[in-house]
């Protein structure tokens, strides 16, 4: 996971292939006379041809504790902060009573008392007081009938009594339980309710007559997946099963690669910040470690490494672990430079393996064993390090991973990456070093706007068959409506009929709490009482549950398409940070001032549409409002076009540099050439379409404070130049098709069935004459279409994308079907 301000323009199609030249170029029938037959697109189909072999695990599942997938999330505990461990190092707001309500008096204590050195604080309850927890989102969630298993590890010197109880506005929610905490040291007790009656509103209540110290204040529902006691929230585990993944890549994602890399102990002086390290998260939950998480809140490590490889088996998965390699990311992007540290994490790694396929008879075999699994877990695929920005750093010493893990596991593959976007030099640094080094595969990460998904269809045609496989460990299309979901759909037939390249692939992020979000889009949402699938969730599972054996080769026709000029009018901007512009001129290819401000005047010719606070100062143009993101101002002509851009920048404070728009047509749609971006490490023209982004090029580099740049922009047709202080920076040109009719056919050995997978992303019907090279096939075939309005999302209340099922009777050698608008249909065809 990646942060970025990314972006791509709007093409225009223009449908109408002449049904004659297709049905005559296919070879098919001869054209009829009435308009009727008008057919838009040909497919033809190869079936003897040899195609590219599918593998089991093509496609899988990221699971990031991110959006509160985990706590609050997939791990079934319903009672938030229940070791009292909550920091203002986790979130400023937070404090070890966070989510707790105190009636009478209570004090949270670190000190000898502990219940142990790795759960540093408890609750010290006060004689006639009590404790109540109000859960997540808007409370504690009980279904009337089930039962509901508490437990509570106490501790009072002379015995106490404590009363727990379940209630919510409306009253009591299940009988009262008392639980008789015995003279002496921390003991667990347990109790079982029943709910009364179901609410999402519940709040649990500990109180004591006599006082007593609480930690690991817990309540699980007893109906899990799967039943385990320390298990996973029913619905969402479902959700994941459904999809029937390969593989299950874990825990990060940024979670692997921030913060220290020291480990929980006295000796690190308990540092919390610190990345995913699985021996934190193995063992008794209430001896396991805890976390700042990365991404602002708590993490508990009741979902650990050992529930991430059962929950693996029990859906049928290949466990798919990342751990960090000492460099870290998502924007910290500091190499560790600590060669005993660094020995102690490869050992980790080396224990981990052993972790999962070692012998009960070995170390860490045992301690699986005894934590309830003697069987090995039958670890094959391992990845070290997450996105990381320094490649030569992060290649070093992924170099010494691979040497130790290869050495004593040499069956084990040992995955790479190749840092956090799709293009750029860091992206062309690692892939380098990858490739000299002969790396056997290598994890790509990108996060682009639905119009790149359907422009890079053909990414992976032209990698090198005989370098290494990829590995998409993440990607999505920035937003959870049907249209991302086409364009994500668009790109899969790509990856398919690239399946001797790309191994292995993964949407991402998984889950999102829909009151505790950090990042959008998410493949599913919830909260404490519902889930529900996505759009895209359903492409996802639409191709992951119909993936097929391997690619049959097949070839359609594309759309014409009418590209003009760039154009749009042209824009200032900043994000999270100051800066000034002045000397702004627009000239035409002709020589002719389009627009011309050097702000001696006012700012009449500026239309602000973003945020931030904009002023004229000293002659020139100033936002000053650093806390800001994407501030943008225009001025000009939408229709305007092959012109020249002019404008003097200075950043005056703030984390990153300025803005310069080009080609502006309203707020979602331009491009910007983006200097002194991601925290002012680098540089980029960004294109936005409909309001998400894609990076077209992009450059190391930074922006000084308090230094003038000279910076000039020059359209010609679709190619754009770029200078800065009269030097070329970059250029590019945009005029890469984005082609809305995809498709790829598979085959299922064990069915014999040929699947055609159409995808039409545009607003009108695909009529298709399909030619399936001499296949002899059933006349009836299995139809599941996914079709909706491209804005059409999925709520918890209202399932607009979904799949619908028919049958089609019209199949033969040659036969024609018409693919809605905006629509992905699968086509499932016996063969005889």
């Amino acid at each position: 996971m990646s942060h970025s301000t990314n972006g791509t323009t709007r093409t225009r199609w223009r449908i109408g292939l002449c049904a004659t030249a297709l049905l005559t170029a296919a070879g098919l029938v001869p054209a009829p006379a009435h308009a009727e037959a008008v057919t838009d697109y040909a497919v033809t189909v190869d079936p003897a041809a040899e195609g590219a072999k599918i593998d089991d695990t093509m496609y899988g599942v990221f699971f990031e504790d991110i959006n509160r997938a985990a706590d609050g999330g997939l791990y079934a505990e319903l009672v938030q902060n229940r070791s009292f461990e909550y920091s203002t190092v986790d979130n400023r707001s937070y404090t070890p009573l966070t989510s707790w309500a105190v009636d009478g008096t209570a004090r949270v204590l670190d000190d000898a008392g502990r219940l142990n050195d790795r759960n540093r604080t408890y609750l010290s309850l006060g004689a006639g007081s009590s404790v109540t927890n109000s859960g997540y989102n808007t409370g504690i969630r009980v279904e009337q009938g089930k039962k509901y298993d508490f437990s509570v590890w106490a501790r009072a010197e002379g015995g106490s009594i404590l009363t727990v109880s379940l209630q919510d506005a409306g009253g009591s929610l299940t009988t009262a339980r008392q639980v008789t905490v015995r003279k002496g040291g921390w003991a667990r007790y347990r109790a079982t309710f029943t709910a009364a009656r179901t609410s999402s509103d519940g709040r649990l209540t500990v109180a004591s007559p006599a006082g007593a110290a609480l930690d690991m204040v817990s309540l699980f529902p007893r109906d899990t997946y799967r039943h385990e006691p320390n298990g996973l929230r029913k619905d969402l585990a479902e959700k994941i099963a459904a999809l029937h993944p390969g593989f299950v890549r874990f825990p990060g994602g940024c979670l692997v690669n921030t913060g220290s890399m020291q480990d929980y102990s006295e000796a690190s002086g308990w540092q919390r910040a610190r990345s995913y390290q699985w021996k934190d998260t193995v063992g008794p939950v209430e001896e396991r470690a805890v976390n700042s998480n990365f991404w602002g809140y708590n993490q508990s490590y009741g979902l650990g490494y050992y529930e991430y490889f059962r929950f693996a088996e029990d859906v049928g998965a290949m466990p798919l672990p990342v751990v960090p390699a000492l460099v870290t990311g998502c924007g910290q992007n500091r190499a560790v430079v600590d060669d005993a540290l660094l020995k102690r994490h490869i050992q980790d790694t080396l224990d981990l393996i052993e972790f999962a396929n070692g012998p009960v008879t070995s170390t860490w075999g045992r301690k699986r064993a005894q934590m309830g699994h003697p069987a090995p877990f039958r670890l094959t695929h391992l990845e070290v390090g997450n996105e990381e920005n320094l490649p030569a750093e992060f290649f070093a010493r992924f170099e010494q991973f691979r040497a130790a893990i290869e050495a004593k596991y040499p069956d084990v593959t040992v995955i790479s990456n190749s840092g956090p976007d799709d293009s750029g030099p860091t992206f062309d640094t690692a892939w380098q070093l990858n490739r000299d080094a002969d790396v056997a595969m290598v994890d790509e990460h990108y996060y682009n706007s639905p119009q790149w998904f359907l422009q890079n269809n053909d990414r992976y045609d032209s990698y090198d068959r005989g370098g290494p496989k990829v590995f998409l460990g993440e990607y999505a299309s920035q937003s959870n409506a049907f249209k991302n979901g086409l364009a994500e759909a668009a790109y899969m037939t790509g990856l398919e009929r690239n399946a001797d390249v790309v191994k292995l692939a993964s949407y991402a992020p998984l889950f999102a709490n829909e009151d505790y979000v950090q990042w959008r889009p998410d493949l599913v949402w919830f909260n404490n009482h519902a889930s529900w699938n996505s759009a895209n969730y359903e492409v996802q599972k639409l191709f992951m549950t119909n993936v097929g054996d391997r690619v049959v080769p097949s070839a359609a026709t594309g759309t014409p398409s009418l590209q003009g000029p760039v154009t749009g009018a042209v824009g200032l901007s900043t994000w999270a940070t100051s800066a000034a512009y002045d000397d702004v001129t627009v000239t035409g290819a002709d020589g002719g001032t389009l627009l011309g401000d050097d702000f001696s005047g006012d700012a009449s010719q500026w239309t602000h549409t973003g945020g931030g606070s904009w002023s004229l100062r000293e002659g020139q143009y100033v936002q000053t409002d650093t806390a800001a993101e994407n501030t943008m101002v225009s001025a000009g002509d939408t229709a305007w076009h092959d012109y020249d851009l002019r404008v003097k920048a200075t950043k005056k404070s703030g984390k990153e540099g300025f803005l310069v728009a080009f080609g502006v047509k309203d707020t979602g749609n331009y491009y910007w050439w983006n200097l002194g971006g991601w925290n002012n490490t680098q540089s980029a023209v960004e294109q936005a379409v409909d309001g998400g982004k894609s990076t077209l090029i992009s450059k190391a580099g930074s922006v000084e404070t308090g230094r003038t740049y000279d910076i000039d922009v020059r359209i010609r047709g679709r190619q754009v130049t770029l200078y800065l202080d009269g030097q070329e920076w970059g250029s590019f040109t945009d005029d890469k098709p984005a082609e809305p009719f995809r498709q790829v056919v598979t085959e299922d050995r064990r069915t014999g069935d040929l699947i055609v997978k159409v995808v039409n992303a545009q607003s009108s019907d695909a009529r298709t004459a399909i030619d399936l090279g001499g296949a002899r096939v059933a006349s009836r075939a299995k139809v599941t279409t996914l079709a909706a309005a491209p804005d059409a999302v999925n709520t918890e209340t209202g399932t607009a994308v979904a799949p619908v099922t028919s049958t089609f009777t019209g199949v033969a050698g040659r036969f024609t079907y018409t693919f809605p608008a905006n629509s992905i249909t699968f086509l499932r065809i016996r063969q005889r």
